[in-house]
């Protein structure tokens, strides 16, 4: 292990896990990155690259790779970068092999569909007593991998857990920065990935960048409104975990969520879209959870009930846009 550094485990070597590697080495840690696919831990054993998820980046040689969960749970802190709709059943198949005391960062943003939880929840619940962290922030892996400046929260109510993770992944050019309302950053993450679908689709409609705008600044209205409905706060989504990301994810085809629905605006299936990606879409799974917990709160979120619609109800994407255009006249907020 590198003089001073820690053994950072990270659960999943997509895309964003695989640039965290390179994050926690930067920092000088001892780095094990598991994947949940054996052939992919071994190309990058055996390439030091990761085609798949992050083609072109070279990958530190002091990054071990596996398939081995108790292998990666062998460490002093944990990053769990896996999908949100899979984070509670590779959460309990740590449980046994995680020590109680190992403090563990949530780097996933979504909403478990089924129940309606947040990941902090759902971690909570599958590995109970461990002191969590979640790390949101605007972010394209590409760009983290690449050493390009870059920011983030990392949101926590133990301020030791948040100085674990800061000084474990924190340097020049990755800005960790302090929050304490972890609600609020996970609405923030949950909730913009559904936006930048909806941005997509008002782009491949050829419907112009003031509806971009509005639909960013309307949106982030819808993001706070659910914020405090589940007891964050407004400020937050003022930080980097809210408009920062926001921001980023609704107005670059680098989003993988503003791309697809770019792609549906053009006029393509969701099915075609979503046969035989390897990376996920998490906007997609967000949208039916985040309108069903909206529902649950009693709070009005349309522009996610527009995009649920599309996603997951067959609604015609022109009779979507016509419906939100026509809601009545209102006061700001």
């Amino acid at each position: 292990m590198p003089e001073g550094g820690r053994r950072i485990g990270i659960v999943g070597a997509g895309a964003w896990g695989t640039a965290l590697s390179w994050v926690a080495r930067r920092a000088g840690n001892d780095v094990v990155l598991w994947a949940h696919r054996p052939e992919i831990a071994e190309t990058i054993r055996l390439r030091r690259a990761n085609p798949d998820y992050l083609p072109g980046i070279a990958l530190d040689a002091a990054v071990r790779a596996t398939s081995d969960l108790a292998e990666v749970a062998d460490c002093d802190a944990l990053l769990m970068v896996v999908p949100a709709r899979v984070t509670r059943e590779i959460g309990a198949a740590l449980a046994p092999v995680l020590r109680p005391d190992t403090p563990v960062a949530i780097c996933s943003k979504g909403i478990e569909q089924i129940t309606g939880a947040l990941m902090s929840e759902v971690v909570a619940d599958v590995l109970p007593g461990r002191p969590t962290a979640m790390l949101s922030g605007p972010t394209f892996a590409i760009e983290v991998a690449r050493g390009l400046p870059t920011a983030v929260t990392i949101a926590c109510g133990d301020g030791a857990t948040a100085q674990v993770f800061s000084a474990a992944l924190g340097g020049p050019h990755f800005r960790p920065y302090r929050s304490d309302d972890v609600i609020g950053t996970e609405i923030g993450g949950a909730i913009k990935n559904v936006m930048a679908i909806a941005c997509g689709v008002t782009e491949g409609r050829g419907l112009g960048e003031n509806a971009r705008a509005a639909l960013i600044t309307r949106g982030l209205a819808e993001m706070t409104r659910l914020c405090l409905a589940k007891g964050g706060r407004a400020e937050t989504m003022m930080g980097l975990g809210g408009i920062g990301d926001l921001v980023l994810t609704c107005a670059s085809e680098k989003s993988r969520n503003y791309a697809l629905g770019f792609a549906l605006g053009r006029g393509e299936k969701l099915e075609g879209l979503m046969a035989g990606r390897l990376t996920v879409a998490e906007g997609v799974f967000s949208a039916p959870a985040a309108i069903a917990l909206a529902d649950r709160l009693g709070i009005e979120m349309p522009i996610v009930a527009a995009v649920d619609g599309i996603l997951n109800r067959g609604a015609d994407v022109d009779a979507v846009i016509e419906g939100l255009l026509s809601r009545p006249f209102r006061d700001e907020r």
